[in-house]
């Protein structure tokens, strides 16, 4: 069972149990939902969508009386092995080509590590560690161990063990709208690994590569570790500005985003420019690199569904970890690529290191397979609300006027501006020294013209010490501006 992409649209006026009937019978009919695929409870489904019960058990009972779902006492409810359409499939896409001369197969240094360690209140990327299944995932790795085969002990294959692939696919299918199967999916050790891997596969040297202004710095130091020559272009509340990539030139080989929740400022790339990527990526024989991280937690509304989904020409190569979802130790990625480039990934992953480690693997495919994951997402969809919630409330409280929410509608952190006279670099160093680890807006830009904010995660601290931690912010803040205009400083942007 896994957790299924189902826009609810309140504002159309089409009744809810039409649109769950609806979005049922389509990803079945595109093939997102597989013959046998058990599919959630009509109360779970009804607690994702934040909807009655009623409308789901009638969008359930339909799908169950026109053969789409199979219901089995004492098992729950599946996609029917009878589907009564003969329109079942995926729909086709013309081929994307490689251009000639562009790909490379031997990967360059390693990028060079964050730097960033610690589990204080504030730590971006940190997860709820004390919130996770520790017995179920404790009792998974016992049994692995004790049972691998002298075959998973020997060399893997280089895209990962098939199960996982397999578990990765469904559920990206499902749950992201990813049109995939589970020979797309290469395994990785996280979102970096999998930008190296593109960059190895799809640029040459020299090379030029567009990326988010403000955008991940660790995603530009593995992109640029290959040689490309890096092209920032701005991000605004709609997404990345697809004009100004159309002015970078036809030198631009590729575009890197974070459409889901765009990083650092967490803003969605609307439908509009989700498109107008897409087109040009088309129309320039482009690729999109698309970083689907902190997709599976909003708090405004349901989870968007990725680029990659929309793309009818296969030029999207789309990434993901489980570092944020489980926890960063973890050390699992996967890639999906377009059909047409599977075997150029394949090697070079190879050329990588081989193939990734194999017990993990194990571990997580039955993690997916058994229902566990999905669960989890569940909960801690509630979880990471209540420590968002504690954050703007401490942040109301304690820090007034000296900064501005810009965004808290998804993922673990918030980005916030901060008032006229505070530095934010001074102001990370101080809150360091009070014992919280946030990161500087400023850090976020490659160019000279920079927003003056922190980056606050709010998943790795409860909410009790989330309003502790908001507290000494506030006291950090008020020393620094009594101190800024004792001292005549000219104000920040």
């Amino acid at each position: 069972m896994t957790t299924l992409h189902l826009p609810i649209d309140r504002s159309t006026g089409v009744p809810i149990h039409r649109q769950v009937y609806d979005g049922f019978r389509r990803a079945i009919l595109d093939g997102l939902l597989r013959p046998g695929q058990r599919v959630p409870s009509t109360r779970a489904l009804a607690v994702d969508l934040a909807v009655s019960r009623l409308p789901v058990l009638t969008a359930y009972d339909h799908l169950l009386h026109e053969g789409y779902l199979d219901g089995r006492v004492g098992s729950g409810t599946f996609v029917s092995s009878a589907v009564p359409d003969d329109l079942l499939r995926s729909p086709g896409a013309p081929a994307a080509t490689v251009r000639q001369g562009t790909a490379r197969q031997v990967p360059g240094p390693h990028p060079p590590a964050s730097g960033e360690n610690g589990l204080g209140p504030f730590r971006i990327s940190l997860p709820a560690l004390d919130q996770f299944p520790h017995a179920v995932w404790d009792r998974l790795v016992a049994r692995h161990t004790r049972a691998l085969t002298a075959q998973q002990m020997a060399y893997g294959h280089p895209a990962g063990l098939l199960p996982l692939r397999a578990a990765i696919a469904e559920h990206l299918r499902a749950a992201r709208a990813v049109r995939c199967e589970a020979e797309q999916v290469l395994i990785v050790s996280g979102s970096q690994a999998a930008l190296r891997l593109a960059t190895a596969v799809l640029l040459s040297r020299g090379d030029r590569l567009a990326v988010e202004e403000p955008g991940y710095p660790g995603a530009r130091a593995a992109l640029g570790a290959g040689g490309a020559e890096l092209v920032s272009v701005p991000v605004d509340e709609e997404g990345m500005n697809v004009d100004s990539l159309r002015r970078r030139g036809r030198r631009v080989r590729a575009a890197y985003v974070t459409p889901s929740h765009q990083y650092p400022l967490g803003t969605s790339m609307t439908a509009a420019r989700r498109f107008a990527l897409l087109d040009w990526a088309f129309r320039r024989d482009a690729w999109v690199l698309e970083d689907d991280y902190d997709s599976e937690y909003r708090y405004v509304s349901r989870p968007l569904g990725a680029l990659q989904g929309m793309d009818a020409h296969q030029r999207v190569i789309y990434m993901g970890s489980f570092s944020k979802v489980l926890f960063p130790a973890v050390r699992v990625g996967y890639v999906v690529a377009p059909p047409t480039l599977r075997q150029r990934f394949v090697d070079a992953r190879e050329a990588f290191d081989l193939f990734p480690p194999s017990l993990y693997q194990l571990v997580l495919a039955e993690f997916l397979r058994e229902g566990h994951f999905a669960r989890h997402l569940r909960r801690m969809r509630g979880v990471y609300l209540e420590r968002r919630d504690a954050l703007l409330t401490g942040l109301d409280r304690h820090c007034g006027d000296r900064l501005t929410v810009h965004n808290a509608d998804a993922g673990l952190h918030l980005a916030v501006l901060l008032s006229a006279g505070l530095n934010d670099g001074d102001v990370v160093q101080r809150m360091a020294g009070r014992g919280l680890a946030a990161t500087a807006l400023s850090t976020c830009y490659a160019g000279t013209v920079r927003r003056n904010g922190l980056l606050l995660g709010f998943g790795g601290s409860p909410p009790r010490r989330m309003l502790d931690a908001t507290r000494v912010l506030g006291e950090v803040l008020q020393a620094r501006r009594s101190r800024s205009v004792a001292g005549g400083a000219t104000p920040g942007r």
